[in-house]
């Protein structure tokens, strides 16, 4: 199982990211996905997931608004687009894959929300 995730940048309040996380070693449309962020302050933090096909959706609360997760399974991709950032989002992005309960997290990509 191999998960990399890319897009991270520093940016300024308000404006807009996509993280993108490629999946490989497994078949990737079989297996509900997910995104979560640490950072220093707050630590973990869940922020959406969404199964196989792409039918079941669920968000944090804080993400509700403002960020969208969606996967393209022929192209083995998870993405998260995140809108009107702000400095509490700034943290190390992270994406997972979810088997029985057992969550297999990447690397991670830095986001770092500054003016």
């Amino acid at each position: 199982v191999q998960l990399v995730e890319s897009g991270g940048a520093e940016v300024e309040p308000g404006e807009t990211l996509r993280l993108s996380c490629s999946a490989s070693g497994f078949t990737f449309e079989d297996y509900t996905m997910a995104w979560s962020r640490r950072n220093p302050e707050k630590g973990f933090e869940y922020i959406a997931q969404i199964n196989g096909r792409g039918g079941f959706i669920h968000y944090a609360e804080f993400a509700r608004d403002r960020f969208i997760i969606s996967r393209d399974n022929a192209k083995n991709m998870l993405y998260l687009q995140m809108n009107n950032l702000k400095p509490e989002d700034t943290g190390l992005y992270t994406c997972a894959r979810e088997d029985q309960g057992v969550w297999v997290w990447g690397q991670g990509t830095q986001v770092t929300v500054s003016s």
